[in-house]
């Protein structure tokens, strides 16, 4: 095919395999875009980058800058939701290939009449475009080009910056080139920073014995709110299945009383849509939804895709499970784990398409009846990878502001899949990080690479179904830290609750399980306690909403500090100007001490300058006037999380 392009454009970044899928972003954020532009022979080269919104009619522009060996770059700011497109565009610039030329003609000390002739041609090209001041100043420009005796203001003229910046203004892209274009999916702000806080509605009770309801969940919502949490998360609140129901601990035959698991979703009772008649009614679950929102509090809902045996799916719809050859139905298994009380939904159904459309309608009905702008997922990786990209952007294309979190603990290349297919956030290894070589080495990977761009991590030291090796011993220090960790790394966090700040921690033997789970019984707990670690979460919570550079989880760096036992990183906002250290004593036991160094070019300023940094935990200051700083950690208070005034 004949084509007259002459620049090439290669590499544009970022893109996500070849362009398949969006980069992430949210509202306000920046897009920072590089490509590799370049031309043959030596003629100067002009590009931008081309965007806009969905629903716009015209494309915006930047003009990209070069950097070095033919790369080039530009930003620019996301406005609203939804998706943008970008693409690059690349031209020969001829008006500034002449001024270059000329500028470099007139520095030999040539005689330049004739290339101020050819200038002319260029000045009636942008004329057309221009302000009638602007017209005035080109008019003014074609006389002075043509006389020979205002030839030394002519030559002045002709390389001046004005004359460049209106060439640059109003550029000739003759035979341009452009890419292929690109997409941006762009959420609310809350996809980037939330502080979730689960706990079962079911223990939410005051007195022993007695199945909390959805009004005891609205007596909690002070205390959640006052801990600085802003997403309140409940497991299923479904009618739970009576068939097959498991009894405490996991056994696989339920005593009389035994409320079973809440993931066992349907009975009698209704299903997906229905709400567990223990727990209230569909008005009582709106009233606490909306008691939240006053208090800045959204509640999310789990989104558990499966069903009890005695759901009404499967007599209503038997096609949309798995039935073996002797007639029973196959309930869910992930070897040698059996999970008796629990069908998985058969997605390779022949009716599929009702099945799916069934999955969508239960989303649509959450949101749209109840107010429901926050799904957890439950084991998103057990079903198909392009179901969930079909449902997400359908709920998004009438609902924008819902978002997603996926709970799929598996292999990396399956959970990075599932972000791409829409996921809004995910869970992520955290939970079993904690060295310091773990904790940088996985930072890095989720702020470093491409990862950045589509997976939003959510760092959660514990959940109902983890209770890691770590926190077992139920050492105060290790739950300080590792709270302090998931909050200051990760703008995105999560804890189970009040498990976790009462430091609940006897596990089933040999494993990375709660003695006496929730997940199988009702729990009791005194909701007024009041101890070190749950004044510290709620302190660090309020610390991170008034501090932008802790609502961003990419713009980390971590500094060097001679200590395996401490680890030191430093945090900014696109502006810089909020600015933060956080150093964590990872060793629960003993006091640890090193000199950490301070990033002297990141806060742009040169040793010997005085930094002071004001503790936002305890109040404390120090002015630091050196590169290399002395700190010292105890495990009663195991970090700083320094405020840097320069």
């Amino acid at each position: 095919m004949l084509d007259q392009r002459r620049t090439v454009i290669e590499k544009v970044y970022p893109q996500l395999d070849g362009g398949l899928h969006p980069i992430k972003r949210v509202v306000g954020e920046y897009v920072n875009i590089t490509a590799d532009v370049f031309s043959d022979g030596h003629d100067v080269v002009a590009c931008s980058v081309r965007y806009k919104h969905e629903n716009a009619k015209k494309w915006k522009e930047v003009r990209m800058q070069p950097t070095e060996n033919d790369a080039w770059q530009a930003s620019f700011q996301i406005e609203k939701q939804g998706y943008y497109e970008y693409k690059i565009e690349g031209w020969v610039d001829h008006a500034l290939n002449w001024q270059h030329g000329i500028e470099r003609k007139i520095d030999d000390n040539q005689h330049v009449a004739s290339e101020l002739l050819e200038g002319i041609e260029y000045l009636k090209k942008i004329k057309k475009r221009a302000t009638d001041a602007e017209k005035a100043y080109l008019e003014g420009l074609m006389v002075t080009f043509k006389e020979e005796v205002q030839y030394l203001h002519a030559v002045a003229e002709a390389r001046s910056e004005k004359l460049h910046d209106l060439f640059a203004k109003y550029p000739d892209k003759f035979l341009a080139n452009e890419s292929e274009p690109l997409k941006i999916y762009v959420d609310r702000e809350r996809a980037r920073f939330s502080t979730w806080y689960e706990f079962f509605p079911r223990s939410a009770a005051e007195q022993s014995g007695v199945h909390g309801t959805f009004k005891d969940c609205e007596r909690l919502l002070a205390r959640v709110a006052r801990m600085g949490f802003d997403i309140l998360y409940f497991p299923p609140i479904h009618p739970i299945g009576e068939v097959n129901r498991k009894g405490k601990n996991n056994t696989t035959e339920a005593q009389k009383g035994d409320v079973g698991s809440p993931w066992g979703i349907g009975s009698k009772h209704g299903g997906h849509k229905d709400i567990h008649p223990e727990l209230g009614t569909v008005e009582d679950f709106k009233n606490v939804v909306n008691k939240a929102k006053e208090l800045g509090i959204e509640v999310a809902m789990d989104f558990a895709l499966q069903a009890a045996p005695d759901h009404p799916w499967v007599k209503e719809h038997p096609e949309w499970f798995k039935w073996r050859p002797d007639g029973t139905v196959q309930y869910a298994e992930n070897p040698p784990k059996k999970y008796q009380d629990i069908l998985p939904i058969y997605f390779e159904s022949k009716d599929w398409k009702n099945l799916w459309k069934e999955m969508l309608d239960t989303a649509l009905y959450w949101v749209e009846e109840c107010g429901i702008n926050v799904f957890r997922v439950d084991n998103p990786h057990t079903k198909p990878y392009y179901f969930w990209g079909w449902l997400i952007a359908e709920v998004k294309k009438k609902h924008p502001d819902v978002l997603f979190l996926s709970e799929a603990f598996t292999r990396p290349k399956v959970m990075h899949q599932l972000a791409k297919q829409g996921f809004t956030q995910s869970y992520t290894y955290f939970t079993w990080r904690n060295s310091k070589h773990e904790l940088i080495e996985y930072v890095e990977e989720l702020t470093k690479t491409d990862q950045q761009y589509f997976f939003r991590p959510n760092f959660w030291p514990n959940t109902p179904d983890i209770n890691p090796w770590a926190l077992q011993s139920g050492n105060e220090a290790t739950f300080l830290f590792k709270y302090f960790l998931a909050a200051t790394l990760s703008s995105n966090t999560g804890v189970y609750g009040p498990v976790y700040e009462q430091m609940v921690h006897e596990a089933v033997p040999g494993k990375e399980e709660y003695q006496d789970s929730e997940k199988y019984q009702v729990s009791h707990w005194d909701w007024n306690v009041e101890n070190k670690l749950s004044a510290l979460m709620t302190k660090i919570n309020h610390i991170r909403k008034g501090h932008a550079s802790l609502q961003q989880t990419s713009n980390v760096q971590f500094l060097s500090v001679e200590n395996d036992e401490l680890i030191a990183y430093y945090k900014f906002d696109d502006s810089r100007q909020d600015e933060t250290i956080m150093i964590v004593n990872l060793d629960p036991h003993y006091n640890q001490s090193g000199w950490v160094q301070l990033p002297l070019g990141e806060l742009g300023v040169h040793q010997g300058h005085q930094v002071r940094v004001e503790d936002l935990v305890t109040g404390s200051s120090y002015v630091w006037d050196k590169e290399w700083n002395f700190i010292e950690l105890p495990p009663a208070l195991p970090f700083h999380l320094f405020k840097v005034h320069k």
